[in-house]
């Protein structure tokens, strides 16, 4: 039997009004400044890239391995932004030059310590109506501005009530160098792990919502597993973990993964595609299917909510399709907002596996 929506599909249709609504009461408690034609969204980081001392912001953390480090970034959103985009200067438009008014630009970074880091967080914590936050690790091939921009896109268009927060780790921000980045988020690993520990502890935070896209998911389960592990006590503190396109070995995720993230008492999201031409190209390198490419059928594991999103395409890698796919953001919207598991959205259909064993989720057509 079908299980049947809560939300009817005049709630779906009306949810760019909603999150428009959610926004603009975000942007008055939590201080996201509005410019004529565009708002500034303040996120905040957590990086072990190495600095470049540069004096273009966009490029003041680079591809070598560093320290950690903390602190907040400003991003600008266009008023004629479309959720899901991630608006960018276009030759074929004859633009050159990033524009706010235009364009998802990083306008600002700025660096504290650890103990300013922590404060301001809880501050902006304390002035939220839902005292969360959520922690975006990004994949492969993505440069630390980017990074910046696509936290604050996820945010603004989510109308996220509490702290906007991605961890980047030294990325080459290079196509060709798929390896290097490979030995990098194994690298990272340590100290994403000892970041969510300090952010739990520290952030005054009742609810963490961690994000992870390709191959950041890597990173990001590991030290899930090894951060409740070695301190249980933290475990309430995360209330759910979504998984966009991972690039992870899918077998070692049914058989390892999987099992020890869910004696967390956090719930677990999947987002797959057979589209994802990324992940195709991960299956070559390595072998074995990734636990994001549903081509040749999607990761079940009982208790992980599966979504096949193939239907969904947004970049010509569709690899992005997470944050850059109306529906997709209108189905996390529902997660971080209300809390629905996946029979309660709307925009998603069960569909059971050929031995009628388990159930997967697709997005309706």
């Amino acid at each position: 039997m079908k299980p049947i929506a809560i939300w009817s599909l005049a709630a779906t249709l009306s949810l760019l009004q909603g999150c428009a609504a959610t926004r603009s009461g975000a942007e008055r408690e939590l201080g996201v400044k509005a410019e004529a034609n565009y708002a500034t969204v303040n996120v905040f980081y957590a990086t072990d890239r190495k600095s470049t001392q540069s004096g273009d912001i966009r490029l003041r953390f680079g591809g070598e391995r560093g320290e950690l480090k903390y602190g907040t970034a400003k991003v600008s959103i266009p008023r004629n932004h479309k959720m899901g985009a991630l608006e960018a200067p276009s030759v074929w438009k004859f633009q050159f030059r990033a524009d706010p008014e235009k364009h998802v630009v990083l306008l600002d970074v700025e660096t504290l310590d650890a103990s300013k880091y922590f404060q301001a967080v809880a501050t902006q914590i304390k002035r939220s109506t839902t005292k969360s936050a959520f922690v975006f690790v990004h994949g492969y091939n993505v440069t630390f501005e980017d990074a910046a921009r696509r936290t604050a896109q996820i945010s603004y268009d989510l109308g996220f009530d509490g702290v906007p927060v991605f961890y980047s780790w030294p990325s080459q921000g290079d196509v060709a160098k798929y390896t290097f980045d490979e030995s990098n988020i194994a690298w990272s690993t340590a100290n994403l792990e000892r970041f969510l520990g300090e952010f739990a502890e520290n952030s005054d935070a009742d609810k963490i919502y961690l994000i992870g896209h390709s191959m950041g998911t890597r990173a990001m389960t590991q030290a899930y597993v090894s951060l409740l592990q070695s301190r249980p006590g933290l475990k309430k503190k995360f209330v759910e973990v979504i998984l966009a396109a991972p690039d992870i070995d899918a077998d070692v995720f049914k058989r390892d993964i999987a099992p020890a993230m869910l004696a967390g008492e956090g719930k677990i999201t999947l987002y797959a595609s057979s589209q994802d031409i990324a992940l195709k190209a991960s299956k070559t390198v390595h072998g074995y299917p990734r636990a994001g490419d549903a081509a040749a059928g999607i990761v079940v594991v009982n208790g992980v909510e599966s979504i096949d999103a193939t239907s969904m395409s947004t970049d010509f890698l569709n690899h992005s399709y997470f944050a850059g796919n109306r529906s997709i953001i209108s189905d996390i919207f529902y997660i971080v907002h209300n809390g629905f598991r996946a029979q309660n959205r709307a925009g998603l259909e069960a569909v059971l596996t050929p031995r009628a064993a388990a159930v997967y989720w697709r997005f309706k057509k």
